[in-house]
């Protein structure tokens, strides 16, 4: 063989590697928990035109959990209409990719145009001019997603700030059938008719929601942060009493307390928090459909905690709603096995494990002296060091001293379930920011 042809052979050797590379790495799978990220096993970027020549590690810097399919959206979907959700930045990094879902869609959904921004200022659709980038789905601006299954995006250049808000639009040309969102977000997102996607004054978005529809997950690559802190939670840590727009869930506080602990020189894990909360969700049960809306903590763990982009630690606050939404007493030994399933499978991916007591509910039209007893059978093994590595005691922190079934006056949203702003401040005082320290412990 002539060198020339042994150059050229090469040369072809090294394209079809790359294409097929590729071709690998392409974002669209299950979302059931499996593997959707655009990188390798490793944690390296693949071969991708958008991706950044800085370094630093891929975190998440926000994340939601969806959990249903919207109501009245089974005919056309959002058809016609951009979504340009709003969601609010743990960490910074300088570049981002989105994940966005079709898991409740019945029929596939495509998705023309895409496109991420920072935020001109809150409460507001408008971005700031140079920040906004086409998002790209495999090297296209199109992608159509499958029913059952969610797409990342490819990486984009783009700095994205700490505690900011962020702007990730979709466009969607025709119906899709049911859309999946998030419907406790606390947050006001917004639409437009037509393609706005490329839209940086706002103008068009004349229409407001409290939804966060189709997008699951921003991550950034960060050179503030190692790794991710994720909540898994019902109503407590969704903050669906907290005031609108401000963020103001414990997990907001909680990311602000840890970024002004490392800033001030204390010898933390740099992580960022993301918040895996649904309204309503138990350890055990299911809510109704196929897939199943509002899925329990055992069913989605894997997805909403396992595959969080570089998760280290998970937080778990669960087991109210199984007390309450149970039409007969509740099993705590079962609630406890189910906690315990949870632990364990996080510690066969190495991380570790702080969970949370279940705090007060008497005055709520579900308490009765029965229930209370199972919470407080519940507590007494998770503060016996019996569920979880590390705790967070909230209903020590947040309880009356005087009458501890119930919450303390001021933090107490007024349906003596959720706590206010002042309540969700304190349970993220309450949390021992040395506990996310260290790893899963070794199995004996």
């Amino acid at each position: 063989m002539t060198r020339g042809r042994g150059y050229a052979l090469l040369a072809a050797i090294v394209a079809a590697v790359v294409a097929l590379s590729a071709a690998i790495y392409v974002g669209v799978a299950t979302d059931d928990g499996t593997q959707t990220r655009n990188t390798r096993a490793d944690g390296r970027l693949p071969n991708n035109s958008a991706a950044p020549a800085s370094t630093g590690t891929w975190v998440g810097t926000w994340s939601t959990s969806p959990a249903g399919a919207e109501p009245g959206t089974e005919a056309t979907g959002m058809a016609d209409r951009s979504v340009r959700n709003v969601v609010h930045t743990s960490v910074g990094g300088t570049s981002a990719r989105v994940t966005l879902s079709n898991l409740y869609g019945q029929s596939p959904l495509s998705i023309t145009r895409a496109s991420i921004a920072v935020a001109a200022g809150s409460g507001t659709p408008a971005a700031l001019s140079d920040t906004l980038r086409p998002l790209t789905f495999n090297g296209g601006p199109t992608v159509v997603i499958p029913p059952g299954r969610q797409v990342m995006s490819d990486v984009v250049r783009v700095v994205i700030p700490s505690d900011a808000d962020v702007l990730i639009t979709t466009y969607t040309p025709t119906s899709s059938g049911p859309v999946t969102y998030h419907p406790h977000a606390r947050q006001t997102s917004y639409v437009a008719q037509g393609d706005q996607a490329q839209d940086t004054t706002g103008t068009p978005y004349t229409e407001r929601s409290t939804y966060w529809r189709y997008v699951t997950a921003l991550d950034v690559l960060s050179n503030e942060s190692d790794g991710t802190v994720v909540v898994l939670g019902d109503s407590l840590t969704d903050g669906i009493t907290s005031t609108l727009g401000a963020n103001n869930r414990w997990t907001d506080v909680l990311s602000e307390r840890l970024r002004t602990e490392i800033a001030a020189g204390r010898d933390l894990p740099r992580y960022s928090v993301v918040n895996q909360g649904i309204s309503g969700n138990r350890v055990l049960t299911d809510g109704l459909g196929r897939p199943a809306d509002n899925p329990s903590g055992l069913n989605r763990f894997g997805r909403d905690v396992l595959e969080r982009t570089n998760a280290k630690v998970v937080v778990i606050d669960l087991g109210v709603n199984d007390i309450l939404r149970n039409p007969r007493l509740a099993d705590p030994n079962a609630i406890l096995d189910g906690l315990r399933t949870m632990v364990g499978q996080a510690h066969a991916r190495g991380m570790k494990v702080v969970g949370a007591t279940l705090m007060p509910f008497y005055g709520h039209r579900g308490y009765t002296d029965q229930r209370e007893s199972v919470r407080q059978q519940i507590n007494a093994e998770i503060r016996a060091g019996r569920v979880y590595d590390a705790v967070a005691d909230f209903d020590k922190a947040l309880r009356d001293p005087y009458d501890p079934r119930r919450l303390r006056a001021d933090y107490d949203s007024g349906d003596h379930l959720h706590p206010s702003d002042k309540g969700y401040a304190r349970m993220a005082e309450e949390f021992d920011l040395e506990t996310l320290k260290g790893s899963a412990p070794a199995e004996l």
